[in-house]
């Protein structure tokens, strides 16, 4: 085994195909998870602060004495549930929300780059973003709010960095089942979507694999440390 890859909610959607498409034929690849994919899985609730210190654990752990050629944890887990006004959610979501798509990304992230630090091999951290991060959209504010913080977060940390690569990057719109969840969504709670019903209508939305094949094409890329990129503006 030369490469190590880990990466969060590889259960479904993105986070699988990403798992499906990993480019080192010999890596080892574990999904960070509640339910479990196709990967090797470390079950964790990443809503849960009590998981950040088991998957913390975890990194140290499989990280000691590592001789390999490359280490990556893409971190893909998010949600967007709660969706509507902040004043008129559920509490306990809410609440659950912020955890998952603002806190997690931080402490996971911090917690990797501590675990490679004593390691010379080549390391990759890879954040998944968002167009909501520059976007407000009313009915998001949790969601909003966890991207642009996570990008935040990586500029920072890019800067700190000279021996992991730190990086975000916004996927597009992609059909998951989080699409079919905003969709299902009612105006009132969502203003915004209709566009995203014409998305659909059009065929404007990629596709998991199409995402997933994007993002690992970013780690041969020379992108600055603390890049925030989107997928479309590669494309364009």
């Amino acid at each position: 085994m030369s490469s190590l890859v880990w990466i969060s909610g590889a259960s479904a959607g993105i986070g699988a195909a990403l798992a499906a498409a990993v480019p080192y034929p010999d890596a080892r690849v574990i999904d960070l998870s509640r339910r479990g994919g196709t990967a090797e899985h470390f079950q964790a609730d990443l809503s849960e602060p009590a998981d950040w210190v088991r998957v913390e654990q975890h990194f140290a752990q499989e990280l000691s004495g590592y001789d390999g050629e490359r280490v990556v944890f893409i971190h893909n887990a998010g949600t967007i549930t709660p969706i509507g006004p902040a004043h008129d959610v559920d509490a306990a979501d809410y609440t659950r929300a912020v955890l998952l798509n603002s806190a997690a990304p931080q402490v996971l992230g911090r917690a990797f780059l501590r675990a490679t630090a004593g390691l010379s091999c080549e390391r990759h951290l890879v954040m998944l973003s968002s167009g909501a991060a520059k976007t407000a959209y009313a009915g998001w504010s949790s969601y909003n709010a966890g991207k642009a913080a996570v990008e935040q977060w990586v500029r920072t940390v890019g800067q700190e960095q000279d021996g992991c690569r730190v990086i975000a990057v916004a996927p597009g719109v992609v059909d998951t089942a989080m699409q079919t969840e905003v969709r299902a969504t009612a105006e009132e709670a969502f203003p915004a979507v209709g566009r995203f019903h014409e998305l659909k209508r059009t065929g404007a939305l990629s596709t998991p694999a199409a995402a997933a094949a994007g993002i690992w094409s970013l780690l041969e890329r020379d992108l600055p440390n603390g890049s925030c990129v989107d997928l479309r503006d590669l494309r364009a």
